[in-house]
């Protein structure tokens, strides 16, 4: 009984303490919300009286300058009275001066002149800023019953219209200063103005910018809204708001800035209501480590249930993971132009780099990849990208169209903003030529003679943007030649002291004549060697082709004399790869024809070009490739010929073809650029 009183009185006290520390932190965050309150308002009210006072400074300016325009012209239109065609200059000097003013007028009164019963010379600006003249008295107009004519005769003194469209005058929206004239008998004579374009008006309210959501609304004294409020707050009137009035001097005008709650006070409230938010979860907070501090060992022992059976699922995606890439090596012992190696050391138990590589049509597809991030995420966009990337080549031999599509559909389904850089390659194991595309990955190293980067166009990641065009690009890969693609885990992998691999060490690793596989253990040796004890921050991926054709090379000119270099030619490939050598002489008729015919018809007449003939032991043939940079023509289109038809009935030419397909095994034909590529294989 005394255990459970006391575990009783514990939970009191502490729910006292949970509900103290709440009222306490209530209490301290009203009075903060009622000062900031106050201080805000303060603070609008001041800035919307400052800017209502500086835009009435503005407005007044102009109206200073348009009545003193009109007023300053009083005399001269006085003295110009008894000469009523020389009005219209009047009104020309008030435009000309005040650029403020956009017309003018010198309106007489009906009956004052015999001669002139109705006399409106009307000088305006033009859109070009040139002045043109018009009269004002015409039937349409009737300027007689206009209000800046009627009103400052009424009231004897200057007086500013409402806001009108003045059709028939300025056509446009405007406001009038009009002061009438009495000539010196004391006779009323005219009224003269000065138009002002509400335009000027809009711009001076426009730059009120006391909130982001406040403006200006300008009225008439009539009531009529001289500058409208923005659509925007036409359409949003339920929220509440706070007007600030101002009036301008001699013309009735009022200034309305209306500032929303929201403007003024909308921070605030967000702030409080995330304070408040962060009390509650505060005071969440600490009962959840009351009701924590009970429960910690069944949860740790859960925790370590489910930590036990998520690495055993990690184990299995690793090991489905690893089946999906090549690991056989070496891959295709049957061959013997090709000396292959590559490796994938994940830094966690799955990860995102790849690598792929395999043979169709002789020729070498491989690509790597990166994908951004690590962990399950990484490895199901891997997976994805090398499932991709089989699927689209196996249709395709082009790099650029393969990347192109593989980017589009990762682009399609990237919902969570994952991106992929990438290297693809197609090698043709008959040519060496290596077209590739790159999209945004490290550069691969060449090796030849010396150790390069590849020159890669950087492109754009996969998965970034649909619709991307990728570029292609070529070069020719020699006998020996290797190329090493990597992932940044190589280059970036740090040791204790946070010093990275870089380039400088890899490049020095590749140093030195080895087979891929001793490339590659030296490799991560030397990684392992400088890492140290540091975990692995990234995932390390190589993979190192190297190409090892056997082969030799004929060039020739496009003259016929050149096929004696044939046979020679021919007899050395066949004792070098040490066959039969009755071979040379259907080799050679085989030869013959195709080269033949790339001299006579390849090149226009009267020019010259270079006729390339290679050879090579690719697995078990003998395989020829026949280049040439002529017009593009492709022999094995040609239809079979029949050679039991009587020889009348037979077409002209198809019999140089038809002898090479029954001589060689293979026989294909390719447009490269610029260059017709013949292929031919004569199995052994």
């Amino acid at each position: 009984m005394i255990k459970l009183n006391n575990k009783f009185f514990a939970a009191v006290r502490a729910t006292m303490l949970v509900l103290v520390c709440a009222l306490t932190l209530e209490a301290t965050g009203l009075v903060q919300y009622y000062f900031s309150l106050k201080a805000l308002k303060a603070e609008a009210t001041h800035r919307a009286e400052s800017q209502l006072e500086a835009s009435g400074n503005k407005i007044m300016d102009v109206i200073n300058q348009a009545e003193s325009a009109v007023r300053n012209s009083v005399w001269i239109a006085q003295w110009c009275m008894d000469y009523p065609d020389s009005l219209y200059r009047v009104s020309q000097r008030i435009v000309e001066d005040n650029p403020v003013v956009v017309g003018s007028t010198v309106a007489l009164v009906p009956g004052y002149k015999a001669r002139y019963p109705l006399f409106s010379p009307y000088v305006y600006r033009g859109e070009d800023n040139s002045l043109l003249f018009r009269s004002l008295a015409t039937k349409e107009y009737d300027y007689p019953s206009q209000e800046w004519f009627v009103k400052p005769i009424e009231n004897k003194e200057g007086y500013w219209s409402e806001p009108y469209v003045d059709e028939g005058g300025g056509e446009m929206l405007m406001t009038t200063y009009s002061l009438p004239i009495w000539d010196y008998k004391g006779k009323l004579a005219a009224v003269l103005t000065a138009d002002i374009s509400l335009g000027w008006l809009t711009e001076i309210v426009g730059n009120i910018k006391v909130y982001p959501k406040a403006y200006c609304v300008v009225r008439s004294r009539s009531g009529n809204e001289m500058v409208s409020p923005p659509e925007t707050a036409v359409n949003d009137k339920k929220e509440k708001t706070y007007i600030y009035e101002s009036t301008v001097e001699r013309t009735g005008w009022s200034l309305s800035l209306v500032i929303p709650d929201s403007d003024i006070f909308g921070s605030l409230r967000k702030m409080g209501l995330m304070v408040t938010l962060l009390q509650l979860l505060g005071v969440a907070m600490l009962i959840l480590l009351l009701h924590s501090f009970i429960r910690s060992q069944y949860r740790f022992r859960e925790l370590d249930q489910r930590r036990q059976r998520i690495e055993g699922e990690l184990h299995i995606a690793s090991g489905i993971q690893m089946s999906m890439i090549p690991k056989m090596f070496p891959p295709f012992p049957e061959r013997h132009d090709l000396d292959l190696a590559a490796t994938i050391v994940p830094a966690k138990e799955v990860g995102g780099d790849l690598y792929d590589f395999y043979i169709r049509d002789e020729k070498l597809y491989f690509c790597i990849g990166d994908v951004s991030g690590k962990g399950v995420p990484a490895s199901l966009v891997m997976a994805v990208t090398r499932t991709t990337f089989r699927n689209l080549s196996a249709n395709s031999d082009s790099p650029g169209r393969i990347v192109k599509a593989m980017n589009d559909n990762l682009s399609a389904m990237n919902e969570n903003n994952m991106f992929v850089t990438f290297f693809c390659g197609v090698l043709d194991l008959q040519s060496g030529v290596l077209r590739y595309c790159n999209a945004g990955h490290n550069p691969p190293r060449l090796l030849t003679d010396a150790i390069r980067p590849l020159d890669v166009l950087p492109n754009m990641p996969l998965g970034v943007m649909m619709g991307f065009e990728y570029q292609e690009q070529e070069v020719a890969i020699k006998n020996d030649d290797a190329i090493f693609l990597y992932t940044d885990g190589l280059t970036e992998a740090e040791n204790a002291l946070q010093e990275q691999f870089g380039e400088g060490r890899m490049d020095e690793a590749l140093r030195g004549r080895k087979s891929s596989k001793e490339h590659l253990e030296n490799i991560k040796k030397q990684v392992i060697d400088f890492v140290g004890d540091a975990p692995q921050s990234d995932d390390l991926t190589v993979l190192f082709i190297h190409y090892l054709p056997s082969s030799r090379r004929l060039v020739m000119n496009n003259d016929i004399a050149e096929i004696s270099k044939l046979p020679g030619f021919v007899e050395e490939v066949v004792k070098e790869a040490g066959l039969d050598p009755s071979l040379c002489d259907s080799l050679n008729l085989a030869l013959e024809e195709a080269v033949s015919n790339v001299i006579m018809y390849a090149y226009p007449e009267g020019t010259t070009g270079l006729v390339v003939l290679d050879a090579a032991i690719q697995g078990k043939s003998l395989a020829f490739t026949l280049t040439d940079k002529g017009t593009a023509f492709d022999p094995t289109t040609k239809e079979e010929v029949d050679i039991n038809a009587p020889v009348e009935d037979r077409p002209i030419g198809g019999l140089g073809i038809h002898l090479v397909r029954n001589i060689m095994d293979y026989v294909r034909y390719e447009r490269i650029a610029d260059s017709n590529v013949l292929y031919l294989n004569k199995n052994f």
